[in-house]
């Protein structure tokens, strides 16, 4: 088995063990925000099995529908909906977060009325899953509506994760305090930046990076929360000026 087919494997690794972290953090501080990121670090895990599933153990029609809702549609808005969370104390995030989950339903229902009219025919166990999805699932018009959701989710997903990492690392740069978090932040965009580089890629024919994608997110992410969690000093602490995406 070639080196890209191992990298999922990998992935998945980082992600459960990052995904336990935070887990853990809810469980002491029962915070909205650890346990949206812990759904979509979760989601992000299965994405990462079911990619190294099928090219070791051939087509399964429940690891696709797992594949497609937790990695291709739905892990980037959970993950950058916790940010949300985490940096606006607002009424209106609250409506957000009921649409997130009515849409994520809707998205689960939807997706279980295409697996009936998928080509399986056509998959090709030497191919990654995410270069002939569009082979296998039904067109838009032949039934294939889920495919018009992905795009939604994962724009939110990239704006909220990345634009709230950034933004809390510049509240600590410009007040030059807790600069661990200022790295964490960074690392946190940066990896949610790589695995969106990596699936544009997959789009436009070069697929062969996806995998390194997201193994190169899943670890940045994971060093960016370790380093954002780090405890701060006594001074620095007595100087904090807002929330991270970690705290």
């Amino acid at each position: 088995m070639s080196l890209n087919a191992w990298l999922p494997f990998v992935s998945s690794a980082v992600m459960i063990v990052f995904t336990l972290s935070v887990l853990e953090r809810y469980w002491v501080r029962r915070k909205a925000h650890f346990l949206f990121w812990s759904i979509g670090l979760a989601m992000f895990a299965v994405g990462s099995f079911a990619e190294a599933y099928f090219p070791v153990l051939g087509w399964n029609t429940t690891v696709f529908y797992g594949w497609y809702l937790c990695g291709a549609a739905l892990n980037a808005a959970w993950i950058g909906h916790g940010t949300l969370l985490l940096l606006v104390r607002r009424r209106w995030v609250h409506v957000l977060t009921a649409l997130l989950v009515v849409g994520s339903l809707a998205t689960a229902l939807l997706m279980l009325r295409t697996l009936p009219l998928m080509d399986i025919s056509s998959f090709d166990r030497l191919r990654p899953i995410s270069e002939q999805y569009r082979n296998i699932m039904p067109a838009i018009q032949d039934g294939g509506q889920v495919r018009l959701t992905t795009p939604f989710f994962n724009v939110y997903g990239l704006i909220t994760l990345v634009g709230g990492a950034l933004w809390s690392g510049w509240l600590f740069l410009r007040k030059r305090v807790l600069p661990n978090r200022v790295i964490g932040n960074v690392l946190i965009a940066t990896g949610a930046l790589a695995v969106a580089s990596a699936s544009m890629l997959t789009r436009l024919g070069h697929g062969q990076y996806l995998y390194l994608g997201e193994l190169v997110a899943a670890v940045l992410m994971y060093a960016g929360f370790l380093a954002a969690a780090a405890p701060a000093t006594q001074s620095e602490g007595a100087r904090q000026v807002g929330p991270v995406t970690t705290a």
